[in-house]
């Protein structure tokens, strides 16, 4: 016979199960389309390592950083994160497998490191670059039901898609401003083709290196295109990498003639910010709204 104090916590305990929405409960095992195909995650993952800078800081947006036990050597946002030796780019399976993870995620198959894993029984999610900001919301949210945070990656994706849709709707798109990407020194730079590219033609940016010969996606610009075409503004996505000033960029020859250097509109941002597509890329936006308000 049950107590009367026991049955009385026990129905109190099944009221307050009942009062959890039902989204809020996650039940396993849960399937997710990845870039790696259906993905089936058979139990709410504990021990999960992050082999792709994007992919941890869209694990701890959503809530599970409590759950990373390890990140790649290039992993450094947020501040907290499990920072390891372990590289994305050249994988290696047994020091992986020393922290028995239950789920790595992936924005590569670098040394064929998918099948190997899974070879051994570990769970695997490969999410590379998308070419878009959906494909960015994809991500989130299949990382959100993998990790068994569904309801707060769709509160992640709620805030993105208002403040981007506030900051496109803002951009002075009469002015259709001519815009140069740096990637390095060497002048690479990216396309409207790419998912950083997209962003500048939904802010109605005009991008300098749409119909380059060559590579399609990242061609390499020679200093005389660059001239030519005349950018209005300047963006310096190799600032942390590279070391590159304003002061080095007007002293390049010919440049000093360019309209964003004799405007002041030459700027650098946060390399790592303009080259992931995680939740950050809302900052980005931002503040490239920022200068094409004040470009001259």
């Amino acid at each position: 016979m049950i107590h009367r104090r026991t049955r009385t916590a026990l129905i109190a305990a099944a009221l307050a199960i009942a009062a959890v929405p039902a989204a809020a409960v996650a039940v396993y095992p849960v399937t997710v389309k990845a870039d790696n195909g259906p993905v089936t995650i058979p139990a709410k993952p504990k021990r999960i390592i992050s082999l792709s800078p994007t992919a941890t800081e869209m694990l701890f947006a959503v809530g599970a950083g409590s759950q990373v036990i390890a990140v790649d050597d290039q992993s450094n946002y947020p501040a907290r994160v499990p920072k390891t030796s372990l590289s994305g780019f050249t994988p290696n399976v047994e020091a992986i497998a020393k922290y028995r993870p239950d789920l790595v995620v992936i924005a590569n198959d670098q040394n064929r490191v998918l099948g190997k894993l899974r070879r051994l029984g570990i769970t695997v999610l490969l999410d590379g670059a998308p070419n878009n900001i959906t494909g960015t919301y994809r991500q989130i949210g299949q990382i959100g039901i993998a990790t068994g945070h569904r309801p707060a990656a769709g509160r992640l994706i709620g805030r993105m898609k208002t403040r981007l849709a506030a900051i496109f709707a803002a951009s002075p798109k009469n002015r259709r401003l001519r815009i140069f990407h740096e990637l390095g020194p060497e002048l690479f730079t990216a396309t409207s083709r790419t998912f950083i590219g997209r962003i500048y033609t939904r802010l109605g940016l005009v991008n300098i290196a749409d119909g380059a010969p060559g590579v399609i996606d990242y061609p390499q610009l020679s200093s005389e295109a660059v001239i030519a075409k005349n950018p209005q503004m300047i963006v310096l996505a190799d600032v942390r990498c590279c070391g590159v000033t304003r002061q080095q960029v007007a002293a390049r020859p010919g440049w000093r003639n360019i309209a964003a250097v004799k405007n002041g509109d030459v700027f650098g941002v946060n390399d790592d910010v303009a080259s992931r597509w995680g939740p950050r890329i809302v900052n980005f936006a931002q503040t490239l709204l920022n200068h094409a308000k004040a470009a001259g």
